[in-house]
């Protein structure tokens, strides 16, 4: 059979690359093997957790892992939404179980770059107690700190910072600070308290205006839980209106994720001062007049000399 004339032949499409398949850290093997851990240690005694809520597809897996224990435990009975979602953690509102005698509950899981290497985090483990996988103190020595480059004591840093925020919460509840009350940490989450007006969750302090007559008091307040904090050995790290919630004239403060204890580096004043400074800095703007020095400086002599 004669070929088709050039002209007769039809055109030819240029060949486009294959793309490859994008994959997310989720499915690596090192967070899949976490993830079989995790389900390996079910209870298996209810119907397989299935909340309402169904996060991007990229997290699902992983939001259910963190969450079914807390399902299992008769803590939750289903998830309604995301609350606030940052780089290292998702906040998610959950139906309380009826056994609980709450309505709801927060559930803060931390996401699965936790497990990479943490690169900004010297300053905060070198100021507080190191926990090994058990969560009991260890002492830096050599052997320790080698087996914390390994793939294994990498993942132990990363329960051991989880672990520590969560014991760091129930310690300033208990000594009566204005925290949410931490109910369980399993594997990478923490359920707590939900603060809020039914399932909409309170605002951050940022968010609100405040009346001038009522800055002066939620001030105070807040220095109150600051010095507060410092009597139970702990420095917030990171405060700022960023994440401290408000509802109906009380205030409550989160995220103690970098909180550090002053016994272990004297270094950690500068994190104390600048809690205070960005503190009085929201607050100068109802007019209230604080020296932010003379604040921070007063409550470290204090704490020094064991007057807190």
């Amino acid at each position: 059979m004669p070929r088709p004339a050039a002209e007769d032949r039809p055109e030819s499409t240029p060949s486009t690359p294959q793309q490859p398949e994008k994959t997310s850290y989720e499915a690596s093997p090192e967070v899949q093997r976490w993830l079989r851990a995790q389900a390996s240690q079910r209870v298996g005694a209810k119907p397989p957790f299935s909340p309402t809520f169904f996060a991007h597809q990229r997290d699902r897996l992983w939001v259910l892992s963190s969450l079914e224990r807390f399902y299992e435990e008769d803590l939750i009975s289903d998830v309604l939404h995301a609350v606030k979602s940052g780089k290292e953690a998702t906040v998610y509102c959950c139906a309380a179980d009826p056994a609980s005698g709450l309505d709801y509950l927060a559930a803060k899981i931390y996401r699965p770059r936790m497990f990479r290497s943490l690169k900004h985090d010297l300053v905060y483990r070198q100021s507080r107690a190191q926990l090994d996988g058990e969560g009991h103190e260890v002492r830096n020595d050599r052997r320790w700190r080698a087996h914390q480059r390994s793939k294994r004591g990498q993942g132990e840093r990363v329960a051991s910072w989880i672990t520590y925020e969560f014991q760091t919460q129930r310690l300033l509840y208990e000594a009566g600070a204005d925290v949410p009350r931490p109910l369980s940490q399993i594997g990478n989450g923490m359920l707590m308290d939900y603060v809020g007006v039914g399932a909409a969750a309170a605002p951050l302090l940022r968010e609100v205006e405040l009346p001038r007559d009522e800055a002066g008091q939620l001030f105070e307040r807040i220095l109150r839980n600051i010095e507060l904090f410092l009597a139970c050995d702990r420095i917030h790290g990171d405060l700022s209106a960023y994440n401290i919630l408000y509802r109906e004239g009380e205030i409550t403060i989160i995220d103690f994720a970098q909180a550090v204890d002053p016994r272990y580096s004297a270094d950690v004043y500068a994190l104390l001062a600048r809690d205070v400074e960005r503190i009085c800095r929201h607050f100068a703007r109802y007019g209230v007049a604080a020296e932010a020095d003379n604040i921070s400086s007063e409550l470290w002599a204090r704490y020094l000399h064991g007057e807190l």
